[in-house]
């Protein structure tokens, strides 16, 4: 049987607190993320792919805090932060112009086209386009951010794997 003692010792140990300081972060993230889709921010494919590696770290962060916080767990938590944060610069290249987003979700060039292949590019166009920046704060785009904060978790998960 858990003693009182044992769980104070298991919420206290350094590893398991970053991991979970790692995991609550990208669960604000992601809960973020859903507050401005509440709101009428709807997301484009991009997005959608930058949440998936949130998701994985939270989960990462309620496996270590059900059985052991390991290092392979932070690892895999460095790993999943890398991840978002490597799409978030993508996203944020695709809405800079600096390179082509996937076909799904971006426009392409309209010169040389008739009227029904106008219509039917726009009829097969995504509703929500990766290559326009739909909310920036202080001049950032929210997929910028993401890569932020998102490269500032992945130093808590790599100190939680370096710590015993």
């Amino acid at each position: 049987m858990t003693t009182l003692r044992q769980i104070y010792d298991t919420l206290t140990a350094t590893r398991l607190r970053l991991i979970l300081l790692a995991a609550a972060g990208s669960a604000g993230l992601l809960a973020s993320a859903y507050v401005f889709q509440a709101l009428g921010f709807a997301p484009c494919q991009l997005c959608w792919w930058q949440r998936y590696p949130h998701m994985a770290a939270v989960a990462i962060g309620l496996v270590a805090l059900t059985w052991r916080p390991t290092a392979p767990l932070a690892w895999a938590g460095a790993l999943a932060a890398l991840a978002t944060a490597l799409i978030g610069i993508y996203h944020t290249g695709v809405e800079q112009k600096w390179w082509a987003g996937p076909d799904t979700c971006t426009s392409g060039d309209l010169g040389g086209q008739n009227a029904q292949d106008l219509l039917n590019q726009i009829m097969a166009a995504p509703l929500v386009r990766c290559d326009e920046v739909v909310l920036s704060l202080m001049g950032v785009s929210i997929a910028s951010w993401n890569a932020v904060a998102s490269f500032m978790l992945m130093a808590i998960w790599i100190a939680a794997a370096r710590r015993n």
